[in-house]
């Protein structure tokens, strides 16, 4: 199932080129409250016996609109957290320290000891499909990442890895705009600051259930800047995966429903300027696009 959030507020869930208002049906049902968040739809659809059957049928939830002509959000606006993996993949390792000069410790880290590199990233900083990048006037240098994000639907504590995406609701894009100067050169506890600015997390174009993704380390992606393709990649080079994530994240503190887990971009980021337009493509998941402006 594709689920949305979209027009107002709603949760929606897309068949071919309608949505399907589900969140009226689990309210409805009783699975949810009227003015339900999206992140209460999700801890519903994954806890609560009865709410999924409640909409699998979607037929039955209510009149459909065209997909064309809704407004799609951020497929959840108020996650607990929003985990991010950093340098997980080594080719973007060895592209940071020849753009920017970053250090190469972490090309010799352990993986538990690369994962403790994991950073948050503010809600605040959240747009949706189709929504504008803003580049701050105090950076002359912001680059694109573009990932593949999972997100928690059973709450998660001590999971073995074997067991780690049995606790995974369903997967989307995330897009983690970073700006690399003034404070990039040579520094990482900048990060939250240098990727947490307003409009400097993307997400969507919406959440696909886990059952539909046979495999999330199987999946190829790329992203288009101005008509051209910029970055081609494929989520079985992670040097971690999420089976890694979720046993090492849940190992150290609990993983509520709703939580984001990004899992670190490719090689292949590239510099933005005003007027730029994204697209990015994900096996599996669909297609999302993005524009940019200065400040």
């Amino acid at each position: 199932m594709k689920i949305v959030h979209y027009n107002n507020q709603q949760a929606g869930a897309v068949v071919g080129d309608k949505v399907y208002p589900i969140g009226e049906a689990l309210v409805r049902a009783g699975h949810v409250r009227a003015g339900y968040n999206m992140c209460e739809v999700i801890d519903a659809l994954a806890n609560k016996p009865g709410a999924m059957d409640s909409v699998r049928d979607v037929e039955k939830t209510g009149a459909p609109v065209a997909l064309a002509s809704v407004t799609l959000h951020a497929p959840i606006t108020n996650p607990p957290v929003i985990w991010c993996a950093a340098s997980n993949y080594a080719a973007h390792q060895q592209e940071m320290v020849e753009r920017v000069k970053s250090q190469t410790a972490s090309q010799n880290l352990s993986k538990q000891d690369l994962m403790a590199e994991f950073f948050i990233k503010p809600v605040s900083s959240v747009i949706g499909p189709g929504g504008t990048v803003v580049l701050p006037k105090v950076s002359k240098h912001v680059d694109f990442e573009c990932e593949l994000c999972a997100i928690v639907g059973k709450p998660a504590r001590n999971v073995p890895e074997a067991r780690a995406l049995d606790h995974v609701f369903g997967y989307l894009m995330l897009w983690d705009l970073s700006q690399r100067d003034p404070w990039g050169i040579g520094r990482q506890n900048t990060r939250c600051i240098r990727k947490g600015f307003d409009t400097f997390t993307a997400l969507g174009p919406w959440i696909v259930t886990a059952d539909e993704i046979a495999d999330p380390h199987n999946l190829s992606f790329h992203v288009e800047q101005n008509g051209k393709q910029v970055m081609t990649a494929h989520t079985s080079d992670m040097i971690c995966n999420l089976n890694d994530h979720i046993g090492f994240l849940s190992s150290c503190l609990t993983l509520l429903p709703g939580t984001l887990i990004t899992t670190g971009t490719p090689a292949g980021v590239q510099r933005l300027a005003h007027g730029d337009k994204l697209k990015g493509v994900m096996e599996g998941i669909g297609e999302m696009e993005l524009n940019v402006v200065a400040e």
